[in-house]
């Protein structure tokens, strides 16, 4: 598959609370400008909190 082709890539997502990467997301880059924030189960903090994009 190429990758040049499609405006989408795959960001990392973060916990805010303990800052483990825990979950990778599709972002349209061309649509979406702001930072990704998404409420998700955190295994690590054992409940859910917000994931905000990840520098890679």
């Amino acid at each position: 598959m190429a990758q040049g082709k499609f405006s989408e890539k795959l960001v990392k997502l973060r916990c805010v609370a303990c800052k483990h990467s825990n979950y990778t997301a599709h972002k349209n880059k061309k649509v979406v400008e702001r930072k990704i924030e998404l409420k998700k189960f955190c295994n690590w903090c054992r409940a859910q909190t917000v994931h905000k994009e990840a520098k890679k």
